[in-house]
């Protein structure tokens, strides 16, 4: 499994040679693309070449780009993720959303669970009213448990004025390190074969990454975790450099400890199973340590 996350931060030309990305600026640096997992574009002054990038998704990595702000604002996604997508997709236009609304609603109870864990993890109470939610909710959270622990939660590690509405450093970091994460998961469900836009909760016409936000939900207090560690900082290029590496963290999932990349992978292709064959087992879902 790949497992490399590459930032372009400098003024240079990327191109490929011989099964390596070549980095030419100052200096010439060489990485093999079977190592890179995703190549985080943060700089309007990197060029490609065409070579590389047809070579970069024949691979299925991962390519973000970062405004002159230094923010992601696109992605490069391969139009077919899988030799099969044909079958994936029409495996996914006829899931039982009855099924998969059930595991959608433990997706999210294990997601305030983690939340949970990080307030007890940093000393704070209200974990024991996100616990009472979490056993709270019911089928596909008709009772909107989700929201009320968010806010709870953030009010906890953020202070009692803070809203993830607000324009400030904090939301800032939040929504670049989502970015990041959303991005990993597009990639590895377009590589899937499936498409991000079909969602089970998230239906929005506009989201092209509906599934995605569906699914990464217990992954998020990763990026919470290193926010809420920098809360006295500037959110500048080397804060932005932490967020990219929750992508190089390693995670205990499943018994097991991975990158959180490769992790994101086989979480993906046991949630896909189960929704599929019907064989959901809680212990599936990614839970914070």
């Amino acid at each position: 499994m790949s497992w490399r996350t590459i930032v372009v931060q400098s003024h240079v030309k990327l191109s490929y040679k011989n099964g390596y990305m070549i980095s030419r600026g100052e200096d010439v640096r060489m990485v093999h693309l079977s190592e890179i997992n995703t190549v985080i574009i943060d700089s309007t002054q990197v060029s490609l070449t065409s070579y590389l990038l047809c070579e970069l998704v024949k691979r299925k990595i991962k390519v973000i780009f970062c405004d002159e702000k230094r923010n992601p604002c696109s992605e490069l996604m391969s139009y077919y993720g899988a030799y099969n997508s044909s079958k994936k997709i029409r495996k996914q236009i006829q899931w039982d959303m009855e099924y998969a609304k059930e595991i959608w609603t433990y997706i999210v109870k294990q997601k305030i669970l983690n939340q949970a864990e990080m307030l007890s993890k940093y000393g704070f109470e209200a974990n024991i009213k996100l616990m009472k939610y979490a056993e709270e909710i019911e089928p596909f959270d008709m009772t909107n448990r989700e929201a009320h622990a968010a806010k709870v939660y953030f009010n906890s590690l953020f202070g009692k004025e803070f809203s993830r509405d607000d324009v400030n450093s904090i939301n800032a970091a939040l929504n670049y390190g989502y970015g990041i994460l959303l991005s990993n998961f597009n990639k590895e469900i377009v590589s899937d074969g499936y498409l991000t836009q079909l969602g089970i909760k998230h239906t929005n016409e506009y989201n092209p990454y509906n599934l995605s936000c569906d699914l990464m939900e217990p992954f998020r207090v990763l990026v919470d975790e290193i926010v809420f560690n920098n809360i006295d900082k500037t959110f500048d290029s080397d804060y932005k450099m932490q967020l990219v590496n929750v992508l190089n963290k390693r995670i205990n999932y499943c018994g097991r400890e991975y990158y959180v990349t490769n992790a994101i992978q086989i979480y993906l292709d046991k949630m896909f199973n189960a929704i599929e064959q019907k064989s959901f087992i809680a212990s599936m879902i990614y839970q914070f340590e």
